[in-house]
């Protein structure tokens, strides 16, 4: 069966070369060579050949001569004719072996330099045009087989060095965000919302700004990225590489958003923090803008908003540890740097300036500790007196620090006193300093006008009103604090209170907001010194009554005391200690504001007045001669001189007397013994004795009842002692009437 194929297809090639041109004869003699039965095709060729021969013969009988020259020619043509077949068969072999041979040495080239790329396309040219058109050689199938694995290898290396990169850039991160904020801290105009319309894309002039400094194509080499990228899509895997890809990145997100536990205790701590991010993010939107898909805005931005979320805990969390002014606002200047540089990228960051109002609130609350400790080192280093001044360019020095015109004491030569003490311009001048440090946290935060001014207000507000109140408080209430220190600090707050109006026209200057703005906040400092000076002013009260009672403890009256003759009797010895001491004090009164001065001599002669009565009315005092009244009386004369004399200014009259009328009223009723008038008159508005209640005069008539009971055990048959005792009695008896029918 196979022999007749065979023939058959001598055959066909013997039709072949009798037909064709021998320029064409090349493939004929091709598929002789390609064929089994070299030797047998040669046999039938000859065969062929002699057929020919004999036909030419017969067709030549009567043409001898034209033959003789044809077969002369055909001989030739035979003997070039098989040189032909053959030289043109080898080339055509040879010619297409060689291509093959020379691609597969470009390709083992490639692979050494390691331009898998071109690689590729040379398997591809190899594959489906080069080998197929080979033949059946042996080593045609060997490339044939080898093909799938270079394909494999090709893919696994290039994935090795997208592993390599992915590595390279979570080193980098914190490079690449450095520079990166770099550049937006030497060029801010670039970036400021207001005056950069941004897009999804890069800004133009971040486009130019990043073609001038260094960015992140500077530091790290993308083009593993961009290899694996068309190598995975020339293998049809594009869609395994982008999920690979994206996989790693978030993997690496996540880990680059997780903050070092000790992020809060240095503000590089924060800088690496946000180094890391901006890194992160800056390779993301480089290589979103420069690989036509690999990530898509839509994966950039969900990776960021993942990414603020945990930022922002992160800061909530790692800032509440912080009680130090100054780091939160650099940490404040670095977070504004750090959500400048990402929206200079297209990113959202409205939530970062929100947080940062937040952190406003904590920032202003570790101002007033702060402040607190201040104001108390000013309080305790303070020697509570005028300032002297001996010279003009000292003078102009404290005016200078803190608002003060005084057009009469600057008419007054030098050395002079400046009414208030260190207290007051060093409370001022830290004032404005609170001022400062709120207005340098506003600062960036894209905040208008006149949110800034409220923010400062509210804030100096909860100073005055808070700690400044506090501290205060303390000043008046601390151990040791005497009247002298008591009345500095009434001057103080005076003038502190007077200085308000400066406070809100320096707030204005420095926010250009008009203090008489609608809605604009108030400050509330004149409240605060005002509720300051007065506790200042009832703790004086109150220091008074102390020491006054410090001077009745000392009170020794003899309570059985004879009536004494016609000699003068002298006032106490504490009394007149305790005069002494008043007239001492209210002379440094003087400085006082308001009626300051009067309310407290006028509280001290009440408070002297109320002690020596309750001193009369003492239950554990059962009996009183009317010669301990008389010692009482002249002491309560030696109080009126005392009042008559104006200890303070301002009094009218004989106000301050009225401190003693109920115990002067009360004296002169026994002493004078005076009763007739007193039951007459009582009730009437013109009574003498108006401020004598009844009550007051059975408990002192008592206890004289029992003084001269006493007596009588000694004395009873004496006639002048049984009247006096009856008229006691009638008294008693009358007082009571009185009593029980005003009481009906």
């Amino acid at each position: 069966m196979a022999s007749l194929e065979t023939a058959a297809e001598h055959e066909r090639i013997l039709r072949e070369i009798e037909s064709t041109d021998t320029n064409c004869i090349g493939p004929t003699l091709r598929s002789v060579y390609d064929g089994q039965e070299h030797g047998l095709f040669m046999e039938k060729l000859d065969a062929r050949i002699r057929n020919h021969d004999r036909e030419i013969e017969k067709m030549c009988n009567h043409h001898f001569q034209g033959f003789v020259d044809s077969i002369t020619e055909l001989l030739k043509v035979r003997g070039e004719a098989q040189k032909l077949k053959v030289r043109r068969a080898g080339e055509v072999c040879a010619t297409g072996t060689m291509a093959i041979l020379e691609m597969y040495s470009r390709l083992q080239e490639q692979m050494r330099a390691k331009r898998y790329y071109p690689a590729l396309r040379t398997l591809e040219q190899l594959e489906q045009t080069c080998l197929p058109k080979a033949g059946q050689y042996r080593f045609c199938s060997i490339m044939a087989e080898n093909i799938p694995k270079l394909r494999i290898q090709i893919r696994d290396t290039a994935m090795s060095q997208l592993r390599d990169f992915l590595e390279s850039i979570r080193k980098h991160s914190d490079k690449i965000g450095q520079t990166a904020m770099k550049q937006v801290h030497k060029h801010p105009e670039t970036l400021w919302a207001e005056k950069v319309q941004l897009t999804c894309s890069h800004s133009q002039e971040m486009t130019d700004l990043l073609n001038v400094v260094p960015g992140a194509q500077d530091l790290v080499d993308f083009s593993p990225v961009y290899r694996c990228l068309h190598i995975y899509t020339v293998l049809g895997l594009r869609d395994v590489f982008e999920n690979y890809y994206r996989k790693q990145r978030r993997k690496q997100a996540r880990l680059v958003l997780q903050p070092h536990s000790n992020m809060h205790e240095t503000l590089e701590g924060y800088r690496r923090y946000f180094n890391q991010i901006v890194g992160f993010f800056v390779v993301e939107d480089h290589v979103l803008h420069t690989t036509q898909g690999l990530v898509n805005r839509a994966y950039v931005e969900e990776l960021w908003e993942l990414a603020l979320s945990k930022i922002v805990a992160a800061l909530r969390t790692h800032s509440s540890y912080c009680d130090d002014p100054d780091l939160v606002l650099d940490l404040k200047n670095l977070i504004v740097l750090f959500a400048d540089t990402l929206q200079g990228y297209g990113f959202p960051v409205s939530q970062l300036f929100d947080m940062l109002l937040e952190m406003r609130e904590q920032y202003g609350e570790i101002l007033l500790k702060r402040w607190n400790v201040t104001f108390r080192q000013v309080i305790d280093q303070d020697n509570y007196s005028p300032i002297p001044v001996s010279t003009e360019e000292e003078y102009r020095q404290y005016t200078s620090q803190c608002p003060f015109q005084d057009p009469e004491l600057e008419k007054l030569p030098f050395p002079k006193k400046l009414p208030f003490s260190e207290f007051v311009p060093k409370v001022y001048c830290q004032l404005k300093e609170f001022i400062y440090a709120c207005l340098k946290y506003s600062e960036d935060l894209h905040l208008s006008s006149t949110e800034v001014d409220d923010m400062i207000r509210k804030s100096t507000n909860l100073l005055l009103t808070r700690t400044l109140s506090h501290c205060l408080q303390y000043a008046i209430k601390k151990k040791n604090v005497g009247l002298a220190e008591l009345v500095q600090v009434i001057i103080n707050t005076t003038h502190l209170e007077q200085s308000c109006h400066f406070l809100e026209e320096f707030i204005s200057n420095i926010t250009n907001v008009p203090p008489d703005t609608v809605n604009a906040t108030k400050l509330y400092g004149t409240s605060t010194f005002k509720d300051a000076r007065h506790a200042a002013e009832a703790e004086i009260y109150t220091s008074l009554n102390a020491k006054i009672d410090q001077f009745l403890q000392l009170a020794d009256y003899d309570w059985m005391a004879a009536v004494p003759g016609g000699e003068n009797l002298a006032a106490s010895d504490y009394l007149i200690d305790l005069i002494a001491f008043l007239k001492s004090t209210f002379s440094v009164f003087t400085n006082l504001p308001g009626k300051v001065a009067q309310t407290a001599c006028m509280s001290s002669c009440k408070h002297i007045s109320t002690s020596l009565m309750q001193l009369l009315l003492d239950p554990e005092v059962r009996q009183i001669s009317m010669g301990a009244l008389h010692q009482l009386d002249t002491d309560v004369k030696e109080c009126e001189s005392f009042a008559r004399a104006g200890p303070v200014a301002g009094f009218q009259g004989d106000t301050l007397l009225l401190a003693f009328s109920d115990l002067r009223q009360l004296l002169d009723l026994f002493t004078q013994w005076d009763w007739s008038t007193y039951l007459a008159d009582y009730g009437k508005p013109t009574c003498k004795y108006l401020r004598v209640n009844p009550h007051t005069a059975l408990a002192l008539l008592e206890k004289m009842k029992e003084t001269s009971r006493k007596n009588n055990v000694f004395a009873q048959f004496r006639k002048t002692d049984r009247d006096r005792q009856k008229l006691i009695d009638t008294i008693i008896k009358q007082l009571r009437n009185l009593i029980a029918q005003h009481h009906t």
